[in-house]
């Protein structure tokens, strides 16, 4: 019973230590969100079994296997650098983006990102082709961007028309925004299946009014059929926007802070 005695008599926790507790909790925790289904899953199932083995041969007094762990143990973490370099620039790029980090980053990002995506709406509208972009807020949206085909991009009113230009293999589904870049382009929805919507609403309009059902999410949807531009949000629909309003109702919806010149978008319109 010697070893419950000194259990009970070591100090007792302070907030330091669940503070301490808590921070590693949450890293670890996005460490295995980062990892899920990726290759970095089964290399870090093998790091466990090499650890699990280094203390096993410790506990049996295994010099030979302990010694071969303890000097392969450097040039395992090389290793891991070189062959998944593309993983941990994902895993800074996530943390980058979180919301503690974007507080410090203030509106521009943001503001630029609404500036691009009006000018796209408003291009493709003039050429009637349609479109359906949805833009994810603090709910994520990754079951449906690893659906599509990923892009990793930056917003520009010139990839948007691209992605949804007629004939383009991306033309068919939703291109998904997260921040600043195009995490994906054809994305498939679910469609809402709201008994009392109308019926002259297509594909896009129901996909558009099924995702804000299900989160958070924003959508912009220009008509084919009648060159209309949609905002859709919390499954409701505002039909008919102009330039102004889409930018007006997307500045509030993500909340932008710094307000640019507002004839800016009437002028990159005219380039595009």
């Amino acid at each position: 019973m010697e070893w419950l005695s000194e259990l009970l008599r070591r100090p007792a926790v302070s907030w330091t230590d669940l503070l301490d507790i808590g921070l590693v909790s949450i890293l670890i925790y996005e460490l295995l969100l980062l990892i899920r289904g990726t290759r970095a899953a089964q290399m870090a199932v093998s790091g466990l079994f090499l650890i699990g083995l280094y203390f096993l041969s410790r506990w049996l007094e295994l010099e030979t296997v302990n010694w071969v762990i303890r000097n392969l143990a450097g040039y395992v973490v090389f290793a891991i650098i070189v062959l998944f370099q593309s993983d941990i620039r994902r895993a800074l790029a996530h943390f980058g983006r979180a919301p503690f980090f974007k507080y410090f980053e203030g509106g521009a990002s943001a503001e630029e990102t609404v500036e691009e995506l009006v000018v796209a709406a408003t291009s493709l509208q003039s050429r009637r082709i349609g479109a359906l972009i949805v833009i994810e807020r603090q709910i994520g949206m990754r079951n449906y961007i690893e659906g599509g085909i990923p892009l990793d991009a930056q917003v520009t009113y010139d990839l948007v028309g691209s992605i949804f230009q007629p004939g383009s293999p991306l033309h068919d589904g939703a291109a998904i925004v997260q921040g600043d870049r195009i995490a994906a382009a054809a994305c498939f929805l679910p469609l809402s299946v709201n008994p009392r919507l109308s019926r002259d609403l297509g594909t896009r309009h129901r996909a558009a009014l099924g995702i804000t059902e299900e989160n958070d999410s924003v959508a912009i949807v220009v008509s084919e059929e009648t060159g209309t531009i949609s905002l859709v949000t919390g499954g409701d629909m505002e039909r008919g926007l102009t330039a102004e309003t889409l930018r007006v109702r997307l500045r509030g919806l993500l909340g932008v802070r710094r307000r640019r010149d507002a004839g800016s978008v009437e002028t990159r319109s005219s380039l595009a």
